[in-house]
């Protein structure tokens, strides 16, 4: 795993618009994190990356939003949050959202729905940690920090350490 670090709001949702360029009809991207570690903030990056003018905030309350991309494709932003168990989430029909072949689909709190997350390729998991009140941590895999630095590193994000590079 890569460790970024971003230094404000704008970064991280500039983060997101570039990890959007990354995906593909299909991907689920799963976001894990405590509250306030930015997962809305680089969701909101990754639908503006893929042309969603709307508004986008957090779906805690009505635990899915879509969003109509061009050419009858579709961007899915779920909130598992208040989500109790994964039977619940299948009662909700989750698998209409994890497994649309015309959309790309984020998921904030994803450890509630682990077991029906999609397995290889198709699934991305990223990490965040809160740092301070605008900056962060985003832990991705080595492959996408190597597409992301080819493209160029967003201003006010950098590439960190990992223990066991120092």
């Amino acid at each position: 795993m890569t460790i970024l670090q971003s230094n404000s709001d704008e970064a991280t949702e500039q983060l997101g618009r570039s990890l959007a360029s990354l995906l593909h009809d299909g991907m689920v991207v799963a976001l894990q994190g405590d509250l306030g570690a930015g997962k809305t903030v680089l969701s909101r990056g990754i639908a503006r990356g893929l042309g969603v003018d709307a508004a986008v905030t957090s779906p805690t309350f009505t635990v899915a939003q879509e969003y109509e991309l061009a050419g009858q494709r579709y961007f899915y932003h779920l909130d598992m949050y208040r989500i109790d168990n994964e039977e619940a989430a299948v009662a909700f029909g989750i698998d209409e959202f994890l497994f649309a072949p015309r959309a790309i689909t984020v998921v904030e709190w994803p450890e509630c729905i682990r077991g029906l997350l999609p397995e290889g390729p198709a699934l991305l998991n990223l990490e965040l940690q809160h740092l301070t009140e605008e900056s962060r941590l985003l832990l991705l895999p080595e492959r996408i920090f190597h597409q992301l630095q080819s493209a160029g590193l967003p201003a006010g994000v950098v590439r960190r350490q990992s223990e066991g590079e120092k």
